[in-house]
């Protein structure tokens, strides 16, 4: 009788010791989850590691192993966030979850522009049949892949396939059409100097280019006309060969220069105006 009695008096411990440790696991996860609703978040990770350590019954890994990596992604620590968002599809219980967590690779990826790893991911997800239903989903991601890459064309095509992203190609549309021709500009240096740059829209330095170019030509052509062949070397060497060289790489130089300011005008246009779902 005594024995039976010890027994029952054990089990009762442990029912109360696995109870309370339920119960101050519980505690612990709201607390972290305080932190992280505040942007603390480095705190937060360490609760959250904290709960991971104590919860024996691991029903929680996928969940905490997700806001973990939320919280690292929010630090800008994305390696560290993948690889918590990897931890998430190894532990999760449903589809949903490991979708998510992909997505949320993805999106790392966009962030820290390793565009072919995104691209690669987003093709592996159309792939899966468990995804099959979430086409539109993945292209957006895909889209902003490409918007992150600088290849606008491509990026208008993803969001022309879905009415729910017109306002993205739309956006795209104006970014190609504001863009100017690199090739185009260097070509037309050679041909008349100057208007490369007029082109890009540095007049004011266009017409300088051609001034120059034409008062070292005159300079050049005059002195061999008045027989001071080295003269009119010595100009056309060192000085109006200089112009011509220069207006052609000054050309070169703000077609680029363009192309940047209206890729960064549009991305800053998504970080600070844009209200839909970004990286």
């Amino acid at each position: 009788m005594f024995r039976i009695r010890k027994y029952f008096v054990l089990f009762g411990i442990f029912c109360l010791q696995t109870i309370y440790s339920q119960n101050s696991v519980e505690t612990q996860l709201a607390w972290a989850d305080k932190l992280f609703a505040s942007n603390q978040y480095f705190d937060a990770i360490t609760e959250y590691k904290r709960v991971l350590f104590f919860d024996n019954r691991n029903e929680l890994k996928a969940k905490i192993y997700f806001k973990i990596a939320k919280c690292y992604k929010a630090g800008a620590h994305l390696d560290e966030a993948i690889n918590f968002f990897a931890s998430v599809g190894k532990n999760a219980t449903n589809d949903s979850t490991i979708f998510s967590a992909k997505l949320e690779i993805i999106r790392c990826n966009i962030l820290r522009k390793t565009t072919e790893r995104a691209l690669q991911l987003c093709n592996e997800l159309e792939k899966d049949g468990r995804f099959a239903s979430n086409k539109n989903e993945i292209n957006y991601w895909r889209g902003w892949t490409y918007m992150f890459a600088d290849d606008w064309e491509s990026a208008s095509k993803i969001f022309g396939e879905s009415p729910a992203d017109k306002e993205l190609k739309l956006l795209c549309n104006q970014v190609i059409d504001a863009k100017v021709s690199v090739t185009f500009a260097t070509v037309i240096s050679y041909i008349l100097p100057g208007s490369g740059q007029i082109y890009s829209g540095k007049i004011l330095s266009g017409l300088m280019s051609l001034a120059w170019n034409l008062a070292a030509g005159y300079f050049t052509v005059n002195a061999f006309i008045a027989n001071r062949a080295f003269d009119g070397i010595v100009i056309g060497e060192l000085v109006w060969l200089r112009f011509y060289r220069g207006n052609i790489e000054n050309a070169k130089n703000f077609a680029v220069e363009k192309n940047f300011e209206v890729s960064n005008k549009a991305l800053k246009f998504l970080q600070n105006e844009y209200r839909g779902l970004k990286p």
